[in-house]
């Protein structure tokens, strides 16, 4: 049987393209999404279930996401493909907590104090695990959640607080004249230590950028927040998936807003300095 010389591919040798060469997407590196148009830096590289993507920011600031598809940028007005870059070789200066503490490698958790930080709801405690976690367990600090503060005074008076056993609470939107500042006013125990941030939910402490969007949304007043968020940034209306993709843009304090990390700092203090 004589053999088949010929490729099966018939396409015309003109029309095949070249394989664009791969650049590893390091920050700032500036490039041209191809479809859109869209130029701008390299902010981070992140690994999703549809694949990896690539965040970029144009010179307004501005953030977008795209998929870090074969052939899909320009660099300096060629094609190229852009893929993750290798890990970062290991520090070999002091190491760092996600909230900017020096990290003690091999260090143990501490037996739990009896002192407690109670936060409103279950996102504030798992945001305040993801950046504060490692300094926590290493003082030994345990963080529970309240869903509300309605019953702020009947809880603290159920916790009965002394001074070896403190506790700090986290209260969202903690702003003069509002329900949660007047509940707060009527904890007066010396050791407990109330604390805020003006925020409505504790979503709006993740900086926008930090997420890619350019700001948090303006919700009508009577509107479910959580869920008029998700409206207006046209995410699907289920507020736990929209809570973790939140969450995933959390790695460390610089993510967070001032405000929430005073007031997270504070309390820390508060239960652990004798």
């Amino acid at each position: 049987m004589q053999s088949n010389r010929y490729s099966p591919d018939l396409t015309p040798p003109w029309k095949k393209q070249r394989p664009a060469p791969e650049v590893a997407a390091e920050p700032d590196l500036v490039v041209e999404e191809i479809t859109s148009g869209f130029c701008g830096a390299v902010i981070r590289c992140e690994k999703t279930a549809e694949g990896p993507t690539v965040t970029l920011e144009d010179r307004f600031g501005k953030h977008r996401v795209f998929p870090m598809a074969p052939r899909g940028f320009l660099l300096e007005g060629k094609v190229v493909t852009l893929v993750r870059p290798s890990a970062p070789p290991r520090q070999q200066g002091p190491q760092r907590t996600a909230s900017g503490s020096l990290a003690v490698p091999g260090a143990r958790a501490r037996v739990a104090r009896a002192g407690r930080i109670y936060v409103e709801g279950r996102h504030d405690a798992e945001l305040v695990e993801r950046v504060w976690g490692d300094d926590l367990r290493i003082e030994g600090v345990v963080v529970e959640y309240l869903e509300g503060i309605d019953d702020l005074p009947a809880i603290v008076r159920s916790f009965s607080p002394g001074p070896d056993a403190r506790l700090g609470v986290l209260v969202d939107h903690l702003v003069p004249g509002s329900k949660e500042s007047r509940i707060a006013a009527s904890v007066t125990d010396a050791n407990v230590l109330v604390v805020g941030h003006p925020y409505i939910d504790v979503w709006e402490a993740v900086k926008p950028a930090s997420i890619g969007i350019p700001a948090w949304p303006s919700v009508p007043h009577g509107q479910d927040w959580k869920t008029g968020v998700c409206r207006a940034l046209r995410w699907p209306e289920n507020t736990g998936a929209a809570w973790q993709r939140i969450l995933s843009g959390v790695r460390s304090y610089r993510d967070l807003e001032p405000a929430l990390l005073g007031a997270v700092e504070r309390l820390i203090d508060h239960v652990t300095v004798p």
